[in-house]
């Protein structure tokens, strides 16, 4: 791309509260920066801030944002639904930017800008308005849940684990379920009433034992409580993913749950991947050179990108090499060439994502046809 002095090109450092940008033209001229609050009168004052910039056969060229999933996202939206072009800059490498050149807001916010007139490592950011959207928010609240209900159990045990004799010879040989259902069905001192003024004052029982029943009850209840909001969202995560991307569910070990973190890894806007390689970078799952010299041919295992999506190829993996034949036939041709188990899933999960990619649903462009039409209403 021809670029002009009469350009400008913009970098923004995203935060919670607000939002530091460094305009330069396009020959790499620092013009000026600017703290705006990040809100919607801040993002206004934003964009008026670099058009005042733009000489007279110039052009606002793009914007290079930092953390357009997190801190950035709102600015991002706003930006696109504007017109604008916008990037996600993937944040400096400490040894060489930071250590050496020193870190605050206005430098990030100035290699932003300078990383996107180099144009090295742009991504298009996710819109986040669709429907894979909605299926991040329900995983998420899901996740959660089910994190919760785990900690609740290994707490009850633990808890059960310094009772009495008698208690534990009672309740340690059930199984989880039935221990919790055993646990919520104990009787406890009696609650307190609601306090009011002048009320007074109850004493609960001091003895260990009544205490030990009472805890053991009240954490059951509340596994059981989680235990029900995780069904109903992974009811709710089960019908979005069928809805969204029902072949990339029909395929061999994909759950729902597999398939939901595939679509957040993608984004609502999948045309932002641009090959089948790009996505398997995305989810980890790409191998990377790693040789010199005399071992110039060697490659080493890729540790970044998205890792829930690589535990989730891995999971896939494991299923099919149960249970899916042409893989069963695939591991024992590859085990007689002498690869290990975990060399063949390595390849494997490479393979996965490949077939992954093909089966991701088009873009979403629902959500940004409505937008554009609600701002041609106003």
């Amino acid at each position: 791309m021809q670029l002009r002095r009469d350009d400008v090109i913009v970098g923004v450092d995203t935060h919670k509260d607000n939002h530091v940008a460094v305009a330069i033209d396009g020959l790499g001229g620092r013009l000026g920066d600017l703290v705006v609050p990040a809100t919607l009168a801040g993002f206004e004052e934003l964009v008026a801030f670099c058009v005042a910039f733009i000489g007279p056969e110039g052009r606002l060229v793009a914007f290079g944002v930092e953390g357009t999933g997190s801190y950035g996202v709102g600015l991002a939206r706003y930006l696109r639904r504007q017109g604008h072009e916008v990037h996600e800059i993937a944040r400096p490498a400490r040894a060489v930017e930071r250590r050496l050149a020193g870190k605050n807001d206005t430098l990030d916010a100035e290699h932003a800008a300078r990383q996107l007139l180099a144009g090295h490592g742009l991504s298009t950011p996710k819109t986040a308005d669709g429907e894979v959207e909605t299926i991040r928010l329900v995983k998420i609240a899901y996740d959660g849940a089910v994190q919760a209900r785990t900690t609740a159990m290994i707490t009850l045990k633990a808890t059960l684990a310094t009772g009495s004799e008698a208690l534990r010879t009672e309740l340690e040989k059930l199984t989880d379920h039935q221990l919790v259902l055993a646990c919520a069905a104990l009787e406890g001192p009696t609650p307190l009433p609601p306090v009011r003024r002048g009320a007074p004052t109850v004493v609960l029982p001091t003895e260990p034992d009544a205490a030990m029943r009472h805890v053991l009850s009240s954490m059951a209840r509340r596994w059981l409580s989680l235990h029900e909001e995780a069904k109903a969202h992974a009811a709710s995560l089960k019908a979005l993913t069928a809805a969204a991307a029902p072949r990339l569910v029909e395929a061999v070990g994909v759950g729902y749950d597999t398939a939901a973190q595939m679509l957040i890894t993608a984004g609502d806007n999948t045309d932002r991947i641009k090959s089948e390689a790009a996505f398997a970078k995305m989810c980890g799952a790409c191998p990377i050179p790693a040789g010199s010299g005399k071992t110039n041919n060697r490659h080493r295992l890729y540790r970044g990108g998205n890792r829930q999506a690589n535990a989730a190829l891995y999971r896939v993996i494991i299923v099919r090499m149960r249970w899916h034949q042409p893989t069963i036939d695939y591991v024992a041709r590859r085990t007689a060439e002498g690869l290990s188990k975990r060399e063949i899933i390595r390849c494997l999960k490479r393979y996965l994502a490949r077939e992954l990619f093909r089966l991701l649903p088009a873009p979403d462009t629902t959500a940004h046809n409505r937008d554009e039409e609600l701002e041609m209403v106003a």
